[in-house]
């Protein structure tokens, strides 16, 4: 059977082609009365709804519909198009924004201000599950997710094991806790709400494309930096804080600050990876050779890569004075061994990624004694050494090498002595 929902939708918009005619016969007139909703359904298939997800578009059947000149969704006004409301049928949008108040109800107000209520239910999109405080916690530990529509009731599983439904705390529609179950493996999240399920935009214990985990386990991973610094690397029980998986790199024993280059301490706060190009096969070679990184920036490209890394900084040591510098690098900016230099850190035309977290946090930041996850999309990859904006983009040529370094910035600070914990350096898909 022809679907009769298309032909009022075509006779609706050659009504709204009409209104350029101003006394054309058929045009949308307010009628007085009661309206009366016999059924519901999609506007664009012959479906019968009592439900609808947010922005979907609905067809209300009935008698005088052109009595209507306010609709609510619970305690959101829908948008009204008089070339879409025929006697018999009402074409909407449901509303984009989440309600207030939730009643479940569709509100029709006519022109004497009485209001006409129907059953109806507004689900929210899917959930979207964007980040994790921090993607390697242990089990037993309390991690925090963020994204949309995070609306109770929800439940959450990890690869292997299901989240305790009692350990979730609802902090908002953006962001809830919960502790991660016993069992849990590597791989994607799922959370689902009673509009469906979802899976993360990261994975739980992402080995995926690891750079340096600073223990050689995972893929080609490198267990040190190459080039004038190989990075002072610490295993559990050496700092104040427990590992987060086997060894990571460390930064600090020494002075910084007050000013964004004041007291350069780079024996302590840096690492170098530069490629040895002149000695191909040795196992250092330029980072966008492995086989997985090649893979992902042919399929996603620069702009739908992020770098990832878990990082600690105690509160008995706070950051308070310069940035972290990341900057991947060419082979023609530095290499090993005989175009090995540091200029490159100075060169305003090396596009990079500035963290100085303590700014926005009013002069001073830790991660209180937890790892977490930071995320960096590359196409974030376009700063300064003063955090400001560079003029060359940053492009795959850049992904030869890398260096993290702890200087400059964009702000003056106070003298500190910051320590770092970083682990797990990895580039992944963004989604």
């Amino acid at each position: 059977m022809k679907n009769r929902y298309f032909i009022i939708l075509a006779s609706a918009l050659l009504g709204l082609a009409a209104t350029a005619c101003n006394d054309y016969p058929d045009r949308f007139e307010l009628t007085g009365g009661t309206p009366k909703v016999v059924d519901i359904r999609y506007a664009e298939k012959d479906v019968h709804v009592d439900q609808a997800y947010m922005g979907e578009i609905i067809c209300l059947l009935g008698s005088n519909l052109t009595s209507v000149q306010q609709m609510y969704f619970n305690d959101q006004a829908a948008t009204l198009n008089t070339s879409y409301i025929t006697d018999n049928t009402l074409i909407v949008a449901v509303p984009g924004n989440m309600p207030d108040v939730s009643t479940d109800k569709i509100y029709l107000i006519n022109k004497d201000l009485d209001t006409t209520t129907v059953d109806f239910k507004v689900l929210p999109p899917l959930p979207v599950v964007s980040s994790m405080s921090c993607e390697w916690a242990e089990e037993g530990q309390t991690v925090t997710l963020k994204g949309k529509y995070l609306f109770a009731p929800l439940s959450i599983s990890f690869p292997g094991a299901e989240v305790d439904e009692s350990t979730i705390t609802y902090v908002s529609s953006t962001e809830i806790t919960c502790t991660v179950p016993e069992g849990a493996q590597p791989g994607y999240v799922n959370v689902t709400t009673e509009s469906g399920t979802s899976r993360s935009a990261f994975q739980y214990k992402d080995t995926r494309n690891m750079l340096f985990d600073w223990d050689g386990n995972y893929g080609e991973a490198h267990a040190t930096g190459y080039g004038w610094r190989a990075g002072m690397i610490h295993s559990d029980g050496q700092d104040s804080w427990s590992a987060l998986d086997g060894n990571y790199l460390y930064f600090g024993g020494a002075t910084i600050g007050p000013g964004p280059r004041d007291a350069w301490a780079e024996d302590q706060y840096c690492v170098n990876y530069w490629p040895d190009v002149e000695n191909p096969g040795n196992g250092w070679n330029e980072l966008y050779l492995n086989e997985e990184f090649a893979e992902y920036i042919a399929e996603y490209g620069v702009s739908g890569l992020s770098l990832k890394f878990e990082v600690i900084i105690p509160s008995s040591t706070p950051w308070t004075a310069s940035a972290l510098q990341i900057m991947f690098t060419r082979t023609s900016d530095v290499s090993c061994w005989s175009n090995c230099n540091n200029a490159f850190y100075y060169n305003d035309e090396m596009p990079r990624y500035v963290w100085e977290p303590w700014v926005a946090a009013g002069g001073s930041y830790t991660t209180e004694d937890q790892w977490i996850t930071v995320t960096v999309p590359l196409s974030d990859f376009n700063k300064t050494i003063a955090n400001a904006s560079c003029g060359v983009a940053f492009g795959d040529s850049f992904l030869a090498g890398l260096t993290l370094f702890v200087y400059g910035g964009s702000t003056d600070g106070s003298e500190c002595s910051p320590e770092f914990g970083i682990d797990n350096i990895r580039v992944v898909p963004s989604n």
